[in-house]
């Protein structure tokens, strides 16, 4: 039996066609994606508007989750069209206005040979009430710890996708920060350029230009970050994209996070400790607040989730349409 405390609100989750109550497990204990990560996920968000629950970029995130699946050779049980109505269903049947929402295909039973020709490919979806990821600090300001490990290199894997076990990393680092008092780790890439967070992009401004990286820097190209840039260039603000080194991060006037969980949160804080071979030197990103930029962004995508502008109304799937 499972109980939801870490999971407000959630009643059901979907299994392969049919709803099951929360505490009741249904996994096998040798299912292969247990004991290698050989599973895909997404991360998705649905927010509170007039006409009910709204999903954020649906279509978009069922995109990237069939990409992802590819790289791991499965075939997916089911179609686009159903995923995005049993997710729909997800979120009804938890009566949650707003939610965040985990869709997860893996290779269940069947063998435990590392290749999994015998094991058949299974789709959860779960949803939940969940706040701001990084809570009160992602609105004050997050103090993130900047590791002496680099993130894993795009020649090594296919940047676009969202795999299961390679987010160990993100796991290790991010209890890392933690338990060295910081809201939040980043990594560099293996050229020495900053990367990206264990879950999520980052994004500066300097003298009023929004500037992030790319697939070649390492990063997972978010969803979220994807919008911001089109909604800063909508707002007629100058973007940029291209390599961020540490000199660049550690002079920019804003800096900020942005991802389907954190959504948008302004770093202020860094501590450098990416030279082993030198002691940590402590950084305030601009003024140490969240920045006027980085501010009116936020003012604006929190006004598109919700429904309140018509401009971006193509990137809502309403629940109840």
């Amino acid at each position: 039996m499972f109980e939801n405390s870490h999971f407000p609100r959630a009643k059901k989750f979907w299994h392969m066609g049919k709803f099951h109550d929360w505490a009741e497990s249904n996994v096998h204990a040798m299912s292969h994606a247990l004991h290698y990560g050989t599973s895909v996920f997404e991360g998705i968000r649905a927010y509170q508007t007039a006409d009910g629950p709204a999903i954020f970029r649906l279509p978009d995130h069922i995109e990237r989750f069939f990409y992802s699946a590819s790289l791991l050779r499965m075939n997916i049980p089911y179609t686009k069209q159903e995923i995005i109505e049993a997710i729909k269903q997800a979120v009804k049947e938890n009566q949650l206005d707003s939610a965040y929402i985990r869709p997860l295909l893996y290779y269940s039973y069947g063998n435990l040979g590392l290749v999994p020709k015998h094991s058949p490919v299974e789709l959860i979806i779960a949803a939940w009430e969940w706040g701001a990821y990084l809570g009160d600090r992602a609105e004050k300001g997050i103090h993130a710890y900047l590791l002496p490990w680099r993130r894993i290199h795009h020649t090594q894997f296919d940047m676009k996708a969202k795999l299961g076990g390679l987010y160990i990393l993100s796991t290790i680092y991010g209890v890392l920060a933690r338990e060295k008092g910081y809201d939040e780790a980043i990594f560099l890439n293996l050229e020495g350029n900053v990367a990206e967070g264990p879950g999520e992009n980052i994004l500066i401004v300097k003298d009023g230009v929004v500037k992030t990286n790319d697939m070649n820097e390492s990063v997972l190209e978010g969803i979220t970050r994807t919008s911001i840039l089109k909604i800063a260039e909508d707002m007629g603000i100058p973007t940029s994209i291209g390599p961020i080194t540490k000199h660049d991060f550690f002079t920019a006037d804003e800096a900020f996070f942005s991802g389907t969980a954190v959504e948008i949160a302004p770093i202020t804080q860094v501590l450098d400790d990416s030279e082993q071979d030198k002691s940590p030197k402590e950084y305030t990103i601009g003024s140490g607040t969240a920045g006027e930029i980085t501010t009116k962004i936020i003012r604006v995508f929190k006004n598109i989730v919700a429904g309140e502008n018509n401009s971006y109304k193509t990137w809502l799937t309403y629940v109840n349409d």
